[in-house]
Order: structure tokens, then C-alpha cells, then sequence
């Protein structure tokens, strides 16, 4: 199915976390100057106006990335976060969200390659448009993210991040997941992995965070922000989590520092809150 467009949920508190976080793991790649891969598998459209319809039409924004970039008093990793989103809205004015690719590139150095796939033909014109003049640095692909990321691992740079953040528009996603990072495991032990997934009411969300930590990683983590109480009819997103999977030894205490911030800011009701484990060797 292609029927997700992530323009119509660009910059809601979903992204807020799961690009604060995959801003630190670049970030912390970046102590090194041996090369680095950034692969995504679902890279959507690169970067998405907030005044286009839309965005407009549901205007998450407003309720997520609105509210880090009205504040000056920032943690550090949200002060990264904010700085990023400026190198896209330099007169002032939130007008554009990038998507994780484009972020990924605000951090990517000479040296640094990413890797995009995309399966959906008006997003995925519009990714190549986004990276028209990165040619070198940036490849695009028109597939499906699961299967194409075999093909890449290990990279030659042997470090890479790897975002794996399909849409959980159909159950078969849950399982796709599981089994895509189980072969990323096997095939490149030592990469860094960061699986986004929703809090949801449905069977198939709850169990998936068990689920990946099952797969026997030696060092993961688990972040999940919620931002209000379950639903009582038991449909929408009430918050989101990143898996991942051989993180920086540092990030438990950047997000520990970051976290409660998010809840006060992001929270609308007494159900927000967070939660962070983790097993770091």
C-alpha cells in the first residue's frame, strides 16, 4: 500500500524525538573522522512545506516542532535539534520541516555517503529533487527499504546509521521490521540501528519493542515518549518510540536530560510521560 504521506504528519512530536535522537547518533559518529553511511529505508520526500495543503490540513507541526522552535531556553540536544531545523528557515519563520534524510545531511561531512530508498513515486521524485545537486554524496533508489537494504550491508565505510521507519499503515510492517533487522544484525553486527515505531492501541505496537529486544543485541535502547492517555475507543497515535540498537554509550544520559523537558512541553494531558531502558556493553 502507498497510501501514507508523511507530509500530512511532518514535524509532529514524533519527529521531534526521532530526530533529536538520530541528530545525537550522527552527531556522536561525527567524534571520528572515518566516513560514516546513513541508510534510510522509508526517506519520504526529503523536505515538506508546512503551509502546503497537506501539511496544513492536519497542522501537526504546531503541536511538536512549533513548540521547540518558539523556545530559547533549550537542552542542549533540542538546541542541536533547533539549529538544524534553522539551516531550513533562515529568515525566522518555521516554514519548512526537513525530513530525517534531509537532517541526516546537516550533519554529513565530505567524507560521509547516504543512502536513500523511497517506494512512492511522488515522494520519491521529490527526494531526488531535494538531493539534485548532492549526486556524489547522495543516492536515491525507488524500491522498498526492507529488501533493498540487504544489498548495502556492511558498507564500505564499515559505521553506519541505519533509520528503518516504514509507515505501520498495514500489520505486515510490524513483522517486516523484526525480520529486517534481524538480517541487518547478522549481516553487520556492528552498525547502529534506529527503529521509529508507534504507541498504539493495536496488539501489533505493543509487542514490537519486546519484540526487537528479543533479537539478542548485545547494547540497544528503547525510548518512548507519550504525549497523552491512550485513546479510550483505542484508535490514534498517543506517542512513539525509538529502538536502538548499538548506541552511543553516552546516550542514555543526553536523553535523560532531554526527556522530561519533551513531557512538559509536549504533554496536552496527565497520561504523557516517558520511558528509557537500555543494555549498553
Amino acid at each position: 500500500m502507498l497510501s501514507y504521506r508523511h507530509a500530512f504528519h511532518a514535524g509532529n512530536h514524533a519527529d521531534v524525538l526521532k530526530h533529536t535522537v538520530l541528530l545525537e547518533l550522527l552527531s556522536y559518529f561525527n567524534r571520528k573522522d572515518k566516513p560514516w553511511h546513513y541508510i534510510d529505508t522509508h526517506a519520504g520526500s526529503g523536505c515538506y512545506a508546512l503551509d502546503s495543503e497537506q501539511a496544513g490540513k492536519t497542522a501537526e507541526y504546531a503541536s511538536g516542532a512549533a513548540r521547540i522552535w518558539d523556545r530559547t531556553e533549550l537542552p542542549e540536544p533540542l538546541a542541536a535539534y533547533r539549529a538544524a531545523l534553522a539551516q531550513f528557515n533562515p529568515h525566522g519563520r518555521l516554514l519548512f520541516y526537513p525530513g530525517s534524510p534531509a537532517l541526516a545531511m546537516t550533519q554529513a561531512r565530505p567524507q560521509d555517503r547516504l543512502r536513500l530508498f523511497e517506494l512512492h513515486p511522488a515522494d520519491f521524485e521529490s527526494l531526488v529533487r531535494t538531493f539534485a545537486t548532492e549526486s556524489e554524496r547522495v543516492q536515491c533508489r525507488k524500491a522498498d527499504g526492507f529488501g533493498a537494504l540487504k544489498g548495502l550491508l556492511p558498507p564500505p565505510s564499515r559505521r553506519a546509521v541505519v533509520l528503518i521507519d516504514p509507515p505501520y499503515e498495514v500489520k505486515d510492517d510490524y513483522r517486516h521490521v523484526v525480520d529486517c533487522l534481524k538480517d541487518a544484525i547478522r549481516r553487520f553486527p556492528t552498525g547502529t540501528y534506529a527503529v521509529w515505531y508507534p504507541m498504539l492501541a493495536r496488539p501489533e505496537a505493543r509487542s514490537l519493542p519486546a519484540r526487537l529486544a528479543d533479537l539478542g543485541a548485545e547494547s540497544w535502547l528503547d525510548v518512548r515518549l507519550a504525549v497523552r492517555r491512550p485513546p479510550r475507543d483505542g484508535f490514534g497515535m498517543f506517542g512513539s518510540g525509538m529502538f536502538i540498537v548499538n548506541p552511543p554509550w553516552v546516550l542514555p544520559e543526553r536523553l535523560e536530560a532531554v526527556l522530561p523537558w519533551l513531557v512538559e512541553v509536549l504533554g496536552t494531558d496527565d497520561g504523557a510521560g516517558f520511558d528509557l531502558e537500555h543494555r549498553i556493553e
